[in-house]
């Protein structure tokens, strides 16, 4: 593949073939504006998301549950491919550090930490367009068989 984004696409279109019914990537992806940084395949991936003014809570920084949800499109597509099988969150732990305010680009990195037959460990860290620390996430995803 040229591109990391191919490689990425080629991936998530095989399991899409594989699984017609299931939506590999949520609708959230496309509205966060997603777009795709660094991909090894089944491994890890990094996305990147600017801070939408929708996104933004009283204090005029990204709404946690903004944070949280950024995690959750990078730890969905990658579970799904590492698996071979669509996967469900079963737990998501966010720790936010500091806040990241509009203008600002969110950089969502993720990887598969443990991969066994019926669940998948998932860590990651997002950073602000400083490379400073903003949130760390891991979940626990189950392969649905």
């Amino acid at each position: 593949m040229d591109t990391v984004f191919e490689l990425f696409e080629n991936e998530m279109s095989q399991m899409h073939r594989q699984f017609p019914n299931a939506q590999i990537q949520p609708n959230c992806f496309t509205w966060m504006n997603v777009s795709v940084r660094h991909y090894e395949s089944r491994t890890s991936l990094t996305i990147d998301i600017p801070v939408a003014e929708e996104m933004l809570n009283p204090m005029r920084v990204m709404q946690g549950g903004f944070i949280t949800a950024a995690f959750d499109n990078a730890f969905g597509p990658l579970s799904y491919v590492a698996a071979r099988n669509p996967c469900t969150t079963l737990d998501l732990h966010t720790q936010y550090i500091r806040p990241i305010a509009v203008g600002d680009r969110l950089t969502v990195s993720v990887r598969v930490v443990s991969r066994g037959p019926v669940s998948i460990h998932l860590s990651g860290e997002a950073h602000n367009s400083k490379g400073k620390l903003v949130a760390t996430c891991t979940s626990n995803m189950i392969v649905m068989k």
